[in-house]
């Protein structure tokens, strides 16, 4: 009927009207006020009490290392290793090269170059490899447990005293809501075991919570996460003034005490070119416990609006540069974004050793191997039908699995046999 499709079409043009009139609303609102917030986002903190201080990779591996635990193949092997020796034997009147067993030993490359004659004992091998494979799991669950909650965004805050230097820049306006989210989560998990902490925000000018730093107490915790909640974005990325602010002021007296950092939150590149900042850092962090952390979020390119940005940089660009500032203040660099890290040393130093025990692994099992071949079935005899040396896999980063597809209902097959 055509009165039917008249009517059709007339609902049609007021919703459409209604959709541009709210379109045009939300032009004259600001962008950031558009964007949603979690549930409960304005809520007090949930304070939780982390325990035992948490500690950076490398400090962890100086007690769960390879070579911390004796596990390194040269540990394995030096008490059967014994260099080749070449000696003059008075009775034969000539000089004599030491041989190989050529059941039992086999010549294998030392760490530092040498060649050393290593007699191979499968059990001892095979109980190395059980052990290397126990130790790739605790690294796997050190690298689950630093990609997870606040650490995912601010690696390991493990300092006694801490400063946060937060860029609430112009440019930050579209992520204000997961800058504000981060630093909840860090406050409610990683902080109440901290003696003194303090929080600046900057953009071309700086907004201190306090004056200086404060006792990280339950109330001053929630303190900080209202005021927190007040933060506009405005201005470029000040970051020297902000630095300058942190150390003449918060921890002027940081050559009395240890234990003691500055964490920059940033998405972009710093106002100041490169080697002014980090001549600066290296200057204040000689001679004194004192390092600076930098957290990269990794966000789109935004419209500073009336801001002329004093730098420009790609993301990659934006990276190197922040690493180079971490590096000269003998901190950390973490990268993260929406979709997960990027880059971390915490997380790169466990998968460093990660690498070193699956090339333990190959090696201790090609040795066997090659034993194998020399010695033909007699080495077999020697181990258990199940002690066979696997070699370790190379670690790789967990990816996000497919979604599978429900199990099909009885009234889904019957349809399916209808189509077919």
């Amino acid at each position: 009927d055509s009165n039917d499709i008249q009517l059709v079409l007339l609902e049609r043009q007021k919703a459409t009207s209604l959709l541009n009139i709210g379109s045009m609303e939300c032009l004259t609102l600001p962008a950031e006020s558009c964007i949603l917030k979690p549930p409960k986002h304005e809520s007090l903190l949930a304070i939780q009490m982390p325990g035992l201080l948490a500690k950076t990779s490398a400090e962890w591996l100086r007690t769960n290392g390879l070579k911390a635990k004796k596990l390194s193949l040269y540990q394995v092997l030096a008490p059967n290793a014994f260099s080749p020796v070449e000696e003059f034997v008075p009775v034969l009147q000539k000089t004599v090269s030491s041989t190989l067993h050529e059941k039992a030993m086999m010549q294998f490359e030392w760490h530092d170059g040498t060649v050393k004659n290593v007699h191979v004992d499968p059990p001892i091998l095979y109980d190395y490899q059980k052990r290397l494979g126990k130790m790739m799991r605790m690294y796997e669950r050190r690298v689950d447990w630093l990609s997870r909650a606040s650490r995912r965004m601010w690696g390991t805050v493990c300092e006694k005293r801490v400063v946060f230097l937060v860029d609430v820049s112009r440019a930050n306006a579209m992520y204000i809501i997961h800058i504000q989210h981060s630093l909840r989560l860090l406050l409610e998990e990683q902080m109440s075991n901290k003696d003194f902490f303090n929080i600046i925000a900057f953009g071309s000018n700086v907004k201190t919570w306090q004056p200086e730093l404060v006792p990280a107490s339950p109330e001053n915790l929630q303190n900080a996460w209202r005021w927190i909640l007040t933060l506009q974005c405005e201005g470029t990325r000040n970051v020297m003034n902000v630095l300058r602010r942190a150390v003449e002021v918060d921890l002027k007296e940081k050559d009395k005490h240890e234990s003691q950092s500055l964490y920059l939150f940033t998405t972009g590149i710093p106002d100041q070119e490169t080697h002014t900042i980090c001549s600066y850092m290296l200057e204040v962090c000689g001679g004194c416990d004192l390092q600076l952390h930098v957290c990269l979020f990794s966000v789109s390119a935004v419209d500073p609006g009336d801001n002329v940005l004093p730098r420009y940089a790609n993301l990659n660009e934006t990276a190197a540069t922040l690493k180079d500032i971490a590096q000269a203040a003998t901190g950390r660099f973490h990268w993260f974004g929406e979709t997960g890290i990027y880059e971390s040393d915490d997380i790169s130093l466990i998968f460093s050793e990660m690498e070193k025990a699956v090339n333990y692994s190959q090696k201790c099992a090609l040795l066997v191997e090659s034993l194998k071949q020399r010695s033909g079935g007699q080495l077999s005899n020697q181990l258990n039908p199940e002690e066979n040396i696997a070699m370790l896999e190379k670690p790789k980063r967990s990816r996000p699995q497919k979604i599978q597809s429900p199990k099909p209902t009885a009234l889904t097959l019957a349809r399916m046999v209808c189509l077919d």
